[in-house]
């Protein structure tokens, strides 16, 4: 039986309580289902047992209910926050415990990669990767431990470097600068170069995808060489270059 299947009042008449016998006339009384009965009878045999508490729902209590379950209005809280849900919107979860709104959002979201909390939307920024989320704040470099939040980033298995990181622990050190290569470049004698540093000794020009020669350890354009290092023909005097 649900609210509103009784009625409370103090009897004028004279009855007997339907399971004690005892009188009511000038006390308090329930009457259920055309039975008139003591207050204590009532909760013993008719009132609803509170959802929350298990404890009987007395006369004198505010009974809430919802799909043919019943709480003290005082036990009808969040599950999660504890907050009162009289008069606020609530959810009936898979375990059978009422939640708040703001409790069942925070459930049902996302869940942040770096500090497990929920990610709220339309709360704080977030980044997403390949199906994974995080808060703004939380997505950081492995390495260095600082924000990368919306910035460019390297991933490496399960793990994220920013820029800078990047280069110092994953990046080919040029054979000339020795500083590392972020992009493009090229390789001679497998060792890697930038190409602004693979350059002629004497006009500086860039010899990546050109022809070129060396001479003890440095690298000469071929009219350089031609014009600077190659031995001349003491017949004709031109450069002996075999290029």
């Amino acid at each position: 039986a649900g609210p509103g299947s009784y009625t409370v009042g103090t009897m004028s008449e004279r009855f007997d309580c339907h399971y004690c016998r005892d009188p009511l006339q000038g006390k308090k009384y329930v009457q259920k289902e055309g039975r008139h009965c003591c207050v204590k009878c009532f909760e013993k045999f008719c009132a609803n047992t509170c959802a929350e508490c298990k404890k009987p729902i007395g006369a004198d209590s505010k009974e809430l209910h919802f799909k043919n379950r019943y709480w003290h209005d005082n036990c009808f809280r969040c599950f999660k926050c504890y907050t009162s849900l009289v008069n606020e919107p609530f959810m009936l979860r898979e375990n059978n415990k009422v939640w708040c709104s703001n409790c069942t959002a925070a459930e049902d979201a996302p869940r942040c990669k770096g500090c497990f909390k929920p990610i709220i939307a339309g709360t704080v920024p977030n980044v997403e990767y390949k199906k994974m989320v995080w808060h703004k704040d939380c997505f950081t470099c492995s390495q260095c431990k600082q924000v990368i939040g919306s910035g460019s980033f390297f991933p490496k298995g399960d793990e994220f470097y920013c820029v800078s990181c990047h280069e110092h622990k994953f990046a080919k050190t040029c054979a000339k600068c020795k500083n590392p290569i972020t992009s493009g470049g090229l390789t001679y004698q497998e060792q890697p170069w930038h190409s602004e540093c693979f350059i002629c000794s004497n006009c500086k020009k860039q010899l990546g995808g050109k022809r070129f020669t060396t001479v003890e350890d440095q690298f000469y354009c071929v009219e350089c060489y031609k014009g600077c290092v190659a031995k001349k023909c003491a017949g004709c005097k031109n450069p002996i270059t075999g290029m």
